[in-house]
């Protein structure tokens, strides 16, 4: 059985004690290493190359903060991001979500659900996942989104000139703090895959 590699980045030795201990008794996860930083959580998330980083929000103080971090691994890696969190107040947690390019989050009052959480993202898209990326979307015009989704694959009707759709296409790559479109499927392929009407792009289909 082929197991779900976790990187924790939790400045709490003791919870980081706890979720290792909750992980190693799953068949199908491993624990393959332990950060109290976000820049040490980047750099073990490029070197051990994880499939899942479970990344504590309140990583204040540090050379890189936990939403910070938690972006960059996200751009960087191939890795999925759940937030960690202590903070239960809705708008808190989801605009970190959407900050960090998170696929869900676990309240740590909550901690029973952190397994269920891990397994259920890493078999694709959940309904936290889909919530994230639509507060993401949000930033969006109505012909910015039609102009997204055609970067993304999906067959769309587009009523402008190629000048026009070049200049939505650099608005909404602005919008959403990508540098360019390689960088927008990386991201979003860990919210859409698999989802019917996504398609990958190969490169010259679109604008």
């Amino acid at each position: 059985m082929e197991k779900t590699r976790i990187l924790i980045v939790e400045d709490d030795l003791d919870f980081c004690q706890l979720i290792s201990q909750v992980i190693g008794r799953e068949k199908d996860m491993e624990v393959v290493g332990i950060c109290q930083t976000g820049q040490e959580a980047l750099n073990e998330a490029k070197d051990k190359e994880p499939d899942m980083v479970l990344m504590d929000l309140n990583l204040t103080g540090k050379e890189l903060d936990g939403i910070n971090a938690a972006r960059r691994i996200r751009l960087e890696t191939k890795a999925k991001v759940i937030i960690l969190t202590a903070y239960d107040a809705p708008d808190t947690v989801i605009e970190a979500s959407t900050g960090a390019l998170a696929s869900g989050y676990v309240l740590k009052d909550q901690f029973f659900m952190l397994v269920p959480t891990i397994r259920q993202t890493m078999l694709g898209p959940t309904p936290q996942s889909h919530m994230i990326c639509a507060c993401l979307l949000n930033v969006l015009s109505p012909a910015e989104k039609s102009v997204f989704w055609g970067m993304l694959g999906k067959k769309v009707k587009v009523h402008s000139s190629h000048k026009t759709i070049a200049n939505q296409q650099t608005s909404v790559l602005r919008k959403l703090k990508m540098a360019n479109r390689q960088e927008l499927l990386h991201v979003f392929d860990a919210y859409f895959h698999g989802h019917e009407g996504y398609m990958q792009v190969t490169e010259g289909d679109w604008g």
